[in-house]
């Protein structure tokens, strides 16, 4: 099964558009994690076991692991996910941007060192950057498109002048190419940020039934019934709504995996009820 068809049977046995992001901070950890041989690991096995059956995917962002020198427990996060729970797909959220020979080396990173699913990619230096991860046609690549961060519309939504004389902004032009040019193999989504519920409607309006990850609800306070109705695709699906923080760091104390779970059924009812 491909990335995305993988996504869809776990959407449908878990009843679930919700993915949970594993960005593991130590010193947010409980006391009694932090002393462990393997802290980040033990943490995000705690939160993987509370909330399997909630998710339709996973999403460790790499910068946590690479900063506390925990590769080795992100691989070890992966490969438990892909044992314990194989049904369940996972993005590895690097957001990589290069080209040629060193986009080909972080594709064989994210995929054949950490066997991640799906990797998120910077689309800023066009199709050089995005083939080398579509062309693993099992694979998804996720491409950058209106984030969530109040940054973004100073560059995203620029006005471009197209070759056809026409004008668009920065971030419709990459859905527009992501849908109609580099989507050769089926397996390209884009990040599309709950914070921007008009922006959504008219990346759906471009991109058709094309899958969104989509980040900003829970600390960046994105409105869910919001997303959910500019979201969603004509299957009533095409949305992977994450939310990292405020999921595994719904407590600081030893119930922080039961806190997690409650945290996640809330938010996965909640998506849920407005579809």
């Amino acid at each position: 099964m491909g990335f995305l068809d993988r996504v869809q049977a776990a959407m449908e046995k878990n009843n679930s558009l919700l993915c949970v992001g594993l960005d593991p901070s130590p010193e947010r950890f409980p006391a009694s994690i932090r002393t462990m041989e393997k802290p980040v690991f033990a943490f995000n096995k705690a939160i993987i076991d509370a909330t399997a059956d909630l998710v339709c995917c996973y999403k460790p962002q790499a910068a946590y692991y690479h900063a506390c020198g925990a590769e080795d427990q992100l691989a070890m996060t992966i490969d438990y996910i892909r044992t314990q729970y194989p049904a369940i797909p996972v993005i590895l959220d690097s957001k990589r941007g290069d080209i040629g020979s060193t986009a080909s080396q972080y594709a064989i990173e994210a995929f054949e060192r950490y066997q991640a699913d799906a990797v998120t990619v910077n689309p800023y230096m066009g199709i050089d950057t995005i083939e080398p991860f579509s062309s693993y046609a099992d694979k998804g690549t996720v491409v950058l498109c209106r984030t969530s961060n109040p940054g973004a519309a100073a560059i995203q939504n620029l006005s471009v002048q197209q070759a056809n004389g026409e004008s668009a902004m920065l971030y419709e032009v990459i859905a527009r190419m992501c849908q109609e040019q580099w989507n050769e193999n089926n397996n390209i989504l884009l990040v599309v940020g709950a914070t921007n519920p008009a922006e959504l409607k008219r990346i759906r309006e471009i991109t058709g039934d094309m899958t969104f990850l989509v980040p900003g609800l829970g600390t960046q306070g994105g409105d869910v019934e919001a997303t959910v109705n500019n979201g969603l695709n004509s299957q009533g699906k095409g949305i992977i709504v994450n939310s990292s923080r405020g999921i595994i760091y719904a407590s600081g104390g030893d119930d922080f995996a039961q806190a997690a779970r409650n945290a996640a059924i809330e938010l996965r009812d909640q998506v849920n009820f407005y579809r």
